[in-house]
């Protein structure tokens, strides 16, 4: 976050000169779909500028606080010449998942695709390792961001492999809601999808907030909606693929307009 690169500015250089690449989180970390456009433009500019004095290099990748996202910030986005980057699977180490629950989510990401971790969890730390091994183990590796697409990328001297033909999907999905965060005027939800007893290679939910709630931004997955604007119909924002017993998440912000009831969700695979 750029008030921290303005706090530890020889952190931040450390961390480029270490050949990490280093993005625009926000000055604050703020609800940025819930700030004016003036007031999302401070946010990240400020922090482009705090990046580029710090390290000599302007920021290229943007991953919005919490996920949440909208057009005006998109548009904002492309007047600094930002990437948005969001995520496949969320590890959950936010929420006080275990290192075993940890690994256990990276288990399910698949080529291209971006976890949501943090390195200020012990937790997180001990999981790098297992993760790694795993992914190893199935022909895949840590990446770089792509600045063109904001998924992830081979590193340039690591070998590729040849891409497999996609299975027809099969077996069953559940759908399991919980609410992560409330304010007051708005809460978020979590969706846990789970595969069955069988792998699917796709799965496609059902999300049914109650009226006059609507839903104000979503995260790790591709949203659409029925004509009521209380339906949402969520994708993955990948191939959606998920090992037999294996969960991924999604989450959306629901402004609650007075009505604090409970979304319905639902899950089925293609």
């Amino acid at each position: 976050m750029g008030n921290k690169v303005q706090q530890n500015p020889s952190l931040a250089k450390s961390q480029r000169d270490a050949g990490m690449w280093v993005g625009n989180h926000s000055w604050s970390h703020p609800h940025l779909t819930q700030l004016s456009a003036a007031e999302m433009s401070s946010e990240l500019s400020r922090t482009q500028q705090a990046l580029q004095q710090a390290t000599g290099e302007t920021p290229k990748l943007f991953r919005p606080p919490y996920g949440e996202t909208n057009s005006t910030l998109k548009s904002i986005e492309a007047q600094l010449g930002l990437t948005e980057v969001l995520w496949n699977v969320d590890s959950q180490d936010w929420n006080g998942a275990s290192t075993a629950q940890i690994v256990q989510a990276a288990s399910t990401l698949q080529s291209g695709g971006v976890i949501l971790m943090h390195d200020g969890y012990q937790t997180t730390l001990n999981a790098i390792p297992q993760i790694a091994a795993n992914l190893k183990s199935r022909g895949l590796c840590a990446g770089m961001i792509s600045p063109s697409t904001g998924r992830a990328v081979a590193p340039s001297d690591s070998p590729t492999t040849t891409p497999t033909t996609p299975t027809t999907p099969t077996g069953s999905c559940t759908a399991t809601y919980r609410t992560s965060q409330q304010w007051g005027d708005r809460f978020n939800g979590e969706v846990t999808i789970q595969a069955g007893s069988t792998a699917i290679s796709g799965w496609t939910a059902t999300v049914t907030v109650t009226s006059p709630q609507k839903v104000s931004a979503t995260w790790n997955g591709t949203p659409s909606w029925d004509s009521s604007g209380n339906v949402m119909t969520m994708k993955p924002s990948g191939n959606g693929n998920l090992a037999a017993g294996a969960s991924t998440t999604f989450g959306f912000t629901v402004m609650a307009n007075g009505q604090w009831a409970a979304p319905t969700v639902s899950c089925r695979t293609p």
